[in-house]
């Protein structure tokens, strides 16, 4: 069986200042030292600088929250991936439920985003995930098989070798209601024969899986104990520093 190390990431989402988010990056710089886990966090746009700054040589490596699909032009307000790369950023998140939900992303789009990341040597975070409609619909396994379908296709294996997948229960995220175990370890396993489905068993076996949605210091040790569970996408438990070297340091 692959070795995937896992990655827990931080989602800073609309919160912090340049300078806010230069000191909370600083902290946790400080405290995760001995972290045998991977680790990003993803700042705002404004900050993404200034928390590079403080990562750079560390074992923190910094994400961006979204991206555009064209390398440059009239797009008002939008951002590329060699801005991002520009920018020191090594992670982007693409497909996050809140740009699905209040800002138009879709399967294609996002799809779309994926390419203009893998183009410039940016790895995604792909996310994908149901409402609690649609989980109370019995509806789960078709809303992520169509999200990894529409999202990934036409992608070659090969393309794919870097691609990080998180899976957000639409009805976990910033709500204090988490996945049950048993819950994220069934999409997860979804999730990952779907890779093999779609792609082959060598890229199910190699992909990471996080997941995402109330993750928190006091749930991190028992998700992370699922077999498909590869790390998480963490939000509110990611602003401060020491609540999320907790979670980052949930193995010491």
């Amino acid at each position: 069986m692959a070795t995937r190390t896992p990655l827990i990431a931080g989602n800073w989402k609309m919160y912090k200042t340049a300078d806010q988010a230069a000191q909370t990056a600083a902290d946790l710089v400080a405290k995760v030292r001995q972290a045998t886990v991977d680790i990003m966090i993803a700042p705002p746009f404004t900050a993404l600088q200034a928390v590079f700054t403080q990562v750079k040589n560390s074992r923190v490596a910094l994400g961006a929250q979204n991206l555009f699909w064209h390398d440059e032009g009239a797009y008002t307000g939008e951002i590329s991936a060699g801005m991002l790369t520009a920018a020191g950023c090594a992670f982007v998140i693409i497909g996050h439920s809140e740009r699905r939900q209040f800002f138009g992303d879709t399967d294609e789009t996002i799809n779309l985003k994926i390419k203009a990341a893998l183009a410039a040597d940016l790895i995604p975070v792909f996310c994908i995930g149901e409402s609690e409609a649609q989980r109370d619909a019995g509806d789960t396994f078709n809303v992520l098989d169509t999200q990894i379908k529409n999202g990934l296709k036409e992608f070659s294996v090969e393309q794919l070798s870097h691609l990080v997948i998180a899976y957000e229960p639409v009805w976990a995220i910033g709500t204090g209601k988490t996945a049950t175990t048993d819950q994220a370890q069934e999409a997860h396993a979804f999730i990952r024969a779907q890779i093999e489905k779609y792609f082959t068993d060598a890229l199910a076996k190699s992909i990471r899986i996080l997941y995402g949605g109330s993750v928190k210091p006091g749930n991190v040790n028992e998700l992370m104990a699922m077999p498909d569970v590869d790390g998480a996408l963490v939000g509110g438990a990611s602003l401060d520093a020491h609540t999320f070297s907790q979670i980052v340091n949930y193995n010491i």
